[in-house]
């Protein structure tokens, strides 16, 4: 992989793991300096903070270490799920700074890799085009891949345009259910006839399943991956069939 020190992928919801050891930091000194309250004659012990505190960040450092080597194997995950010809057309929702798009391109020969992606900041840090253009210029992969603005939820592809849908983390920062499931609606109509989507996501994803159960894809709802991943991230393996 050429220039494999130089690729970042960035560190997934910075904002989040920030505040997470910020409160945790906090919460664990208030517990040792001020370990006892009084309250006119009453003392109330909130010692017990630390292991609030301790949870806190305990949480952002495992969300640091999923950004920074656990998504990678979650990466694999995904792309072994697909049965790779080298020929496919591959759509990646939510591509950031290209990991999937990226890891997808890499299977590919005659293929083409495009990710969307509408940019949200805090979702990932760096989060742009230019990001993603230079992690696929550094894995040699900048001739297989495309990137398009576009949201997930009024994509202007044709019907039946992919074999490969990917999508990791993305879904649930649609906060409306409604528009979630217009999002699966977009997913279901660009996914080719005997085209597989790949689906994770550590929120709402029951919901998901059903709503494409709804629209008569066949689906399989995988366990959640507790050793790298966290919050554990859950697979929704879609087909049309």
């Amino acid at each position: 992989m050429p220039n494999k020190r130089r690729v970042n992928y960035g560190v997934d919801a910075p904002g989040v793991i920030r505040n997470l050891l910020i409160a945790g930091a906090v919460t664990i000194i208030i517990s040792f300096v001020f370990p006892v309250v009084k309250m006119g004659s009453v003392s109330i012990d909130i010692s017990w903070l630390f292991w609030t505190g301790a949870y806190l960040s305990l949480s952002g450092f495992l969300m640091l270490g999923y950004s920074l080597f656990g998504k990678f194997k979650h990466r694999d995950r995904m792309l072994n799920l697909i049965n790779w010809s080298g020929d496919e057309q591959v759509l990646d929702i939510g591509t950031g700074k290209g990991l999937l798009m990226i890891g997808a391109g890499k299977k590919l020969t005659t293929g083409k890799s495009i990710g969307i992606d509408i940019w949200n900041e805090e979702d990932l840090s760096g989060n742009n085009i230019e990001n993603a253009l230079k992690n696929a210029e550094l894995e040699g992969v900048k001739d297989k891949i495309e990137i398009k603005n576009e949201n997930a939820m009024a994509m202007s592809f044709a019907d039946n345009s992919f074999d490969v849908i990917l999508t990791n983390l993305c879904l649930h920062n649609i906060y409306n259910k409604e528009d979630r499931n217009t999002a699966c609606k977009e997913i279901s109509r660009v996914l080719k006839k005997t085209g597989v989507g790949i689906i994770s996501d550590f929120r709402h994803v029951k919901e998901y399943k059903r709503d494409f159960d709804q629209l008569g894809l066949q689906t399989t709802l995988l366990s959640a991956n507790y050793f790298s991943t966290f919050p554990p991230l859950r697979i929704l393996v879609i087909k049309k069939l």
